[in-house]
């Protein structure tokens, strides 16, 4: 295990109280930055320039959910929360006497396009369009601006996070109330402003056939460790299982997992409806994400939820029996 104080930006969303119990449990010396509920805020700068200074990890996961509307407002929000924080960060490091070795930046496989055909890899991924990939590509952007010789920078381009919580939550709820069919694309009419914006999702998968990437939180808590303990890792690194599944096989193991027997298929006029009522997005169940780790496959990382069925029990605290 390594050693070193670690500073986490973002401290109070899923991914962010996951890791402070983690390295709390290991005894390592934390940092947290929240705009509340945390060691320090984030307008704060000079605190976060004094517990940056000496630090050996830095971990950046600030920045509004995506689960909302895109509204302007919300995405104008999207893009500040995420930039400024990183700038903060950025800011923090380029200032130290003795910058941290490593700083890991929370990114998004959802840079990619809507992929079908293929799986996306660091090396042969290709950057899609619209709102989202903006947003990504900006984040990163920020992560790489400033020139930071003696900190590693890893852009963490993770797929969907599964565990306590989660988006698994709002999932298991509906799936026992016979609402946890496959999503099925189709056509949806697409205003003006939303395709100047890039929020307009245009049909693309067929009958749930769009890919379902996924990683357990539990695996993004270890590749942050084997990336501190690897040095030849930088850049982006795709935060992702394996063995993705498509949209259909993975509402099925939901189901299967929670004894749901009943979930019919729930058509795009549905979603639109219910994506308007719940204030989301459709975007974020019917983009085809179809992301595997290179980068981590080749440095010799073995997850320890390849699968699946092993990532729902563990997320839904089930017996290996159930499965």
């Amino acid at each position: 295990m390594t050693a070193g104080r670690i500073v986490i930006g973002g401290s109070s969303g899923f991914m962010g109280q996951h890791l402070q119990r983690k390295y709390r449990a290991e005894g390592r010396e934390l940092v947290t930055i929240s705009r509340s509920g945390a060691d320090l805020s984030w307008g704060d700068q000079a605190g976060i320039d004094q517990a940056v200074d000496g630090a050996s990890l830095v971990i950046g996961l600030a920045g509004k959910s995506v689960n909302c509307r895109y509204t302007p407002e919300n995405r104008a929000e999207i893009f500040r929360s995420r930039l400024d924080t990183t700038a903060s960060l950025s800011a923090a490091i380029a200032s130290a006497s003795n910058p941290p070795a490593l700083w890991v930046n929370s990114s998004t496989a959802t840079i990619y396009r809507h992929a079908e055909d293929r799986p996306m890899t660091e090396s042969a991924g290709e950057i899609g369009t619209g709102f989202s990939v903006e947003v990504a590509k900006a984040w990163e952007q920020s992560l790489f601006a400033d020139d930071l010789p003696r900190t590693r920078r890893v852009a963490l381009r993770s797929t969907i996070v599964l565990g306590h919580g989660g988006v698994l939550g709002p999932l298991k709820n509906l799936a026992r109330i016979g609402l946890g069919g496959a999503q099925h694309d189709g056509w949806w009419p697409v205003s003006k402003s939303r395709r100047a914006a890039g929020t307009g999702h245009f049909p693309g998968a067929k009958r749930g056939a769009q890919r379902f990437s996924w990683v357990h939180i539990d695996d993004v808590a270890r590749i942050i460790d084997f990336v501190e303990q690897h040095p030849e890792l930088d850049g982006p690194v795709n935060a992702a299982a394996p063995y993705p599944v498509d949209n259909t096989t993975f509402m099925a193991s939901v189901r299967r997992m929670l004894g749901a027997k009943f979930g019919p298929p729930m058509p795009r006029w549905m979603l639109e409806i219910g994506a308007i009522g719940i204030r989301t997005e459709t975007e974020l169940i019917l983009k085809s994400r179809w992301v595997v780790p290179e980068k981590l496959a080749a440095a010799g990382f073995e997850f320890e939820y390849p699968t699946l069925d092993a990532a729902l029990q563990k997320s839904f605290d089930l017996a290996e029996s159930n499965s």
